[in-house]
């Protein structure tokens, strides 16, 4: 007699069937169309092989590609097709991990003496594709851990015998599709069949587990799609993002530069980009002045204790410089990784009444992680960064307000800058590794609660992530899409009763007993580094004119009316309107082009007539002459277009 179990299915029916009927088959009852679609099942929040029997009552989710969790299952599949692929094609090689990422998938290689060429790739793309349309089943088996050893030992790959060392007798399992195996925790698409385009899109090196001292070997990055089509559409936006990257639209506007002899992914901001920095600093502290921020300034090191105290340095102390000795008395010092622990002193700095909460201490600081040299990327990866980071003391009661006012001001920021298509991301912490933090559940269970009451209170469209907390605490993240519909992190609030613990804050309560404040770590932008490469991508380097390093250019016909642009230009200055005099010899075209390709918003031609009629030519990037202004005419016509944009929220 045949056991049965109960389905929750999405659309919120129950419905009953054979226990082992896996998520690919319940699909099939659904639908065909459906099952065709189904890449993976997500049963009781954890994804599995949509090929995987279900032996118990289970909430069931089936996943598509239009599911992240979906789309990643398909990519980490794909990365086993291209270790097939490779092994085909080069006998002897040997395999370090092959996980998915937002963008696709890569797998780290040990081609021996062999040195992987570009031209390659599309070799190995066509074993791909003539694998694939062998439609061989992903099959998923349980190892043991002894059984594990000898079969890589036997293939003599030392990869997976490093990483076995970390795994325990029973939770090893391999994965096995045509004629590769690999160890793998899956989940993986039914079968290879799935996969219907694929593009080999770079070639790297990579260390083996990020150690500087072992072997570095070949990553190949790659990505794949369920129709042809989707990898066209994939091509073209790889087109425009490269004519949209900021290292080169950076360079172009003269934003910033790197020096090896500064170091790797310490960038240097040139005049310009300083310019668009201070910008935005600006913009954020008199948002923040209107919120009740106090400013504050920390140093860049901090002593190693302080780290410890705040349980950072556990966590990722492997991620910081190394500790500073200093010479004489034998202090430890490092650069600063992070701001938090820092406002901690400075709240702890004198009593606390419950009349003084909440406290807001917001700071541009900069901070300090060591990223390996082959993870650096322009401004969105670097060594060195500025934060936007404000930290929030208040009282218990007082924690869902606080959360929803820093809401608001990142929606502000974001509107202000047209980001206006974002999805708020609540990360919670993975109740199946509740060692990966630190408090108690008490604490995480108010502090989750705050975060999706004040979400569910402001109307936010969120997804919920299961392990993607803090170590402290969980938070909402918000991920912004782009003009080109490519998802960023951008803005992060976390709600944080740890730290106050472990650096025994306190405030006297209206009962005159000593009470811990809440933390409420928040920012908007993130990092200025990486917010400033995203904005650059998003916009292509027109900026809003607010924002804009260099407002106007004023172009001199010939030489004879520069004393005249000179005198414009110190107008707009005494009106805060930056903006530089082209005094080249070159021909007025050649000048209005090169304002053009400079994305100069404003171009101010001034010649004879000008000259004579105390007046300007405008001229706008994109959109071409505007007519005759007046100098009190063209500021007023700035001004409003200004306001109107800042004011538009």
């Amino acid at each position: 007699m045949s056991q049965l179990i109960k389905i929750t299915l999405p659309d919120g029916s129950v419905k009953e069937y054979e226990k082992g009927t896996s998520g690919l088959q319940i699909a099939a009852s659904i639908s065909e169309g459906l099952a065709r679609n189904v890449l993976a099942a997500k049963v009781n929040g954890q994804v599995w092989d949509a090929t995987r029997a279900i032996q118990e009552d289970a909430i069931l989710q089936l996943l598509t590609w239009n599911d992240g969790e979906g789309k990643n299952t398909f990519w980490h599949s794909s990365a086993h097709l291209m270790a097939e692929a490779l092994e085909a094609l080069y006998p002897g090689i040997k395999f370090g991990i092959g996980p998915p990422i937002e963008t696709g998938f890569y797998y780290d290689v040990d081609f021996g003496d062999h040195k992987l060429e570009g031209e390659e790739l599309e070799k190995i793309e066509q074993k791909m594709i003539e694998l694939a349309r062998e439609k061989a089943d992903f099959i998923r088996k349980e190892v043991g851990k002894a059984d594990a050893i000898a079969f890589f030992k036997e293939k003599g790959d030392e990869y997976k015998l490093d990483l076995l060392e970390g795994l325990e007798d029973g939770s090893i399992t391999f994965y096995e599709q045509g004629n590769f195996t690999d160890l793998c925790r899956g989940p993986h698409i039914p079968n290879t069949g799935f996969i219907k385009a694929v593009k080999l899109t770079n070639i790297a090196g990579a260390y083996w587990r990020g150690d500087e001292k072992r072997k570095m070997l070949t990553r190949i990055y790659g990505v794949t799609f369920p129709k042809a089509k989707q990898l066209q559409e994939y091509l073209t936006l790889l087109e425009e993002a490269k004519k949209r990257d900021h290292r080169k639209i950076g360079r172009e506007l003269e934003l910033f530069t790197f020096s090896e002899k500064v170091g790797m992914g310490l960038p240097l901001w040139l005049p310009k980009g300083t310019l668009l920095r201070e910008r935005l600093i600006s913009f954020m502290k008199k948002a923040q002045d209107k919120s009740g921020y106090q400013q504050v300034t920390t140093p860049h090191i901090g002593s190693k204790a302080l780290y410890e105290t705040s349980g950072h340095y556990e966590k990722y102390g492997k991620d910081s410089f190394q500790p500073i000795t200093t010479p004489h008395e034998g202090e430890t010092f490092l650069l600063k990784p992070m701001n938090c622990p820092h406002h901690c002193e400075i709240y702890k700095h004198k009593p606390r009444s419950y009349k003084d909460l909440p406290i807001r201490y917001a700071e541009f600081g900069t901070v300090y992680r060591y990223e390996q040299s082959g993870e650096l990327h322009g401004l969105t990866r670097v060594r060195g960064f500025t934060q936007d980071d404000a930290h929030i003391f208040c009282r218990p009661d007082q924690v869902k307000e606080e959360f929803i006012k820093v809401i608001d001001l990142v929606l502000y920021v974001f509107k202000a800058l047209g980001f206006e298509d974002y999805t708020a991301q609540i990360s919670l912490r993975d109740p199946e590794k509740k060692e990966k933090y630190i408090g108690s559940d008490e604490a995480w269970e108010k502090a989750e609660s705050a975060i999706i009451e004040a979400s569910a209170e402001k109307g936010l469209e969120t997804v919920t992530e299961l392990g993607e907390a803090a170590f402290y605490g969980p938070k909402l993240d918000f991920m912004v899409k782009d003009a080109l519909g490519r998802k960023w992190q951008l803005g992060t609030i976390q709600v944080d009763y740890q730290l106050p613990d472990r650096f025994q804050l306190e405030y006297i309560g209206s009962d005159n007993q000593k009470h811990r404040p809440v933390m409420i770590h928040r920012a908007p932008f993130g990092s200025l580094e990486r917010f400033v490469a995203v904005l650059i991508e998003h916009c292509a380097g027109d900026f809003p004119l607010w924002l804009s390093p260099e407002q106007i250019n004023i172009l001199p016909i010939s030489e004879k009316y520069i004393g005249y642009a000179e005198e414009l230009k110190s107008l707009l200055d005494e009106a805060d309107i930056t903006g530089s005099i082209d005094n080249r010899d070159e021909k007025i075209g050649r000048k209005i082009r090169d304002s053009e390709v400079k994305k100069v918003p404003f171009m101010l031609i001034v010649g004879e007539k000008e000259q004579e009629e105390g007046k300007v030519s405008v001229r706008k990037h994109g959109q071409g002459d505007l007519g005759s202004f007046t100098p009190t005419e063209f500021i007023s016509y700035f001004k409003e277009i200004i306001s109107e944009s800042l004011n538009k929220q």
